[in-house]
């Protein structure tokens, strides 16, 4: 839809929202209209205020203008012929083009302008981040979006080991899980980050967050819970648990974070738990 209308204003943004969220007011509808270079994007019927506005501009009273325009965004245009004659020929005496009249009539749902202004004050905000703040958009974006579908041994240690997956879920097409289906969108995510210039820091026991991605001066450090099989609840044990002080040993750490060996294997694996001693007790033969 973007690629169709080359929109340059936030207004042509507003309206690329209504049709996008209509029902037959962009498929065969105002796209035909548009490629056809009958409309452009301005003129195009896009949001249900849109209609009231032109009616009462071509000089149609306000209220036949209104009751005009909660019929079509209701889609009931053709569903009382006889009535709908009569707004049509109201509309031709003021001048109303054929093309209008009939862009009306396909029309089976239509979003309000309000709602369609909200979404894109709200994905304006977002793009803004994206381009100007790009670590804190990644960071929020991992942290709320994706938290479900991060897996650190996939996607913190480098570009390249992303494209494989990628690939590898690719090459499976149909046959690839929901779980990989789901998580490619995030693959590209990491990727597109990686490709910015921006890069992931190791998993701390100490500075990594139990569930948020956290900005740092060299990159985003990404939480504990962000190891899959290491779920929310084990990530803020220890979270909790390091207040207190650093653990004197992985058992320590064990009890006092309320974790099984399942999860300290993780940790183990990530590199989190090196150096630290399996005990607080000191060997003879040290």
């Amino acid at each position: 839809m973007l690629v169709d209308t080359r929109p340059t204003t936030f207004d042509e943004l507003i309206r690329i929202s209504g049709l996008s969220h209509g029902t037959d007011v962009w498929l065969g509808n105002a796209q035909s209209l548009i490629e056809d270079g009958i409309v452009t994007l301005t003129e195009a019927i896009c949001c249900r205020d849109d209609i009231m506005i032109y009616l009462i501009k071509q000089g149609l009273p306000p209220n036949p203008a209104f009751k005009i325009m909660e019929t079509v965004r209701k889609g009931k245009a053709l569903k009382d012929p006889e009535q709908w004659k009569k707004y049509v020929d109201l509309m031709k005496e003021h001048n109303v083009p054929d093309w209008y009249i009939k862009s009306c009539e396909k029309i089976k749902y239509m979003f309000p302008k309000a709602h369609a202004a909200a979404y894109v004050t709200n994905a304006f905000r977002i793009a803004w981040f994206k381009v100007h703040k790009p670590e804190a958009y990644y960071a929020a974006f991992f942290s709320i979006r994706a938290s479900d579908e991060f897996d650190s041994e996939i996607m913190i240690f480098g570009k390249e080991k992303v494209k494989n997956k990628m690939k590898e879920i690719d090459l499976l097409g149909n046959n690839a899980t929901q779980k990989d289906k789901t998580m490619y969108p995030v693959l590209e995510l990491v990727l597109e980050m990686y490709e910015r210039g921006i890069k992931f820091l190791p998993i701390d026991l100490y500075k990594s967050s139990a569930t948020k991605f956290i900005v740092e001066e060299e990159g985003i450090r990404p939480p504990l819970n962000s190891i899959a099989g290491l779920g929310t609840v084990a990530a803020l044990g220890i979270e909790n648990a390091r207040k207190d002080g650093k653990f004197m040993s992985i058992d320590d750490m064990k009890i006092r974070s309320k974790i099984g060996d399942s999860v300290t294997e993780l940790l183990k694996k990530f590199g989190c738990l090196d150096g630290m001693s399996q005990s607080n007790q000191l060997s003879l033969f040290g």
